[in-house]
């Protein structure tokens, strides 16, 4: 391991346990000299040795009946922004490869991903004092009837979800509605408002891999460094889409998933889901 002496790094843990691939993706960044902070709700058995953990409640308090009816990580859309304002971190997601250090300096690390042209915000650190991270966070702690970005369709599935589950909290509801509505949908649009849209990466820099070529991590023919360049610091591996095979078995040998666990000493049998 280098010594750290980079920027710090940090995510969320929600969950008692990591799988392997959250495990090298940690890992990758402390090795790249990166100090690393794991927050978690409660205690995780298995986070490697170099990562910080720390209580998420430090940040802001989870409130574990959304989790339950959304995603373990539907509150990390809140919790990345209340983390950066508090300690001015990197905002890393758990299955976000550090491939190369991030500049030492700097309040714009973003970029957008896939072939849509949107932002993610899976890898993000924006100023912690300013207009697109208030607008971020007055809209998650002030959930307007419906984002101000939805079409017809989207407000009338909200209705009717309105009529058949009234008891369900408002930004579950939204969630239920469209998934993505407190992640990349809300960090575009407010940097859309902001202006800090154009200040983007481009996505060969944190997503160089499309999400709907995710199988490349575990094809041992594959060439995922194809869609590497000069710019490249950051690789996306997208758990969230991973096929469950894939979450199950040990990556096959020369995969870029097996040959990364091996670069950092991480031994996927040992933490498979």
């Amino acid at each position: 391991m280098t010594e750290s002496t980079r920027r710090p790094v940090a995510s969320l843990w929600i969950g008692e346990r990591l799988q392997y691939l959250n495990q090298l993706c940690l890992l990758s960044h402390v090795q790249q000299g990166h100090p690393t902070t794991l927050y978690c709700t409660e205690t995780v058995e298995n986070v490697p040795e170099g990562v910080t953990v720390r209580p998420a409640s430090e940040i802001m308090d989870i409130p574990m009946n959304i989790v339950e009816e959304t995603s373990a990580s539907f509150l990390s859309n809140v919790f990345r922004y209340h983390m950066i304002r508090r300690t001015d971190a990197v905002w890393i997601d758990c299955d976000a490869f550090c491939h190369r250090p991030f500049p030492d300096e700097g309040d714009h690390i973003y970029a957008g991903h896939g072939f849509r042209g949107a932002l993610n915000c899976g890898v993000v650190k924006i100023p912690r004092e300013g207009e697109l991270i208030a607008r971020l966070l007055d809209y998650y702690e002030n959930l307007p009837d419906y984002p101000a970005w939805w079409n017809k369709n989207q407000r009338k599935k909200l209705d009717r979800l309105d009529k058949k589950q009234p008891e369900l909290p408002h930004a579950v509801k939204i969630y239920k509605a469209e998934r993505t509505s407190f992640g990349p949908q809300a960090f575009t649009y407010f940097a859309q408002q902001t202006g800090d849209y154009d200040r983007a990466m481009t996505p060969d820099t944190l997503y160089p891999v499309p999400f709907q070529l995710n199988d490349t991590f575990y094809d041992p023919h594959g060439r995922v460094e194809g869609w590497f360049t000069e710019q490249t610091l950051s690789v996306h591996l997208y758990t969230n889409g991973t096929r469950p095979w894939w979450r199950k078995h040990v990556p096959l040998e020369n995969s870029y998933a097996w040959r990364m666990a091996r670069q950092v000493g991480v031994d996927p049998a040992k933490a498979l889901e």
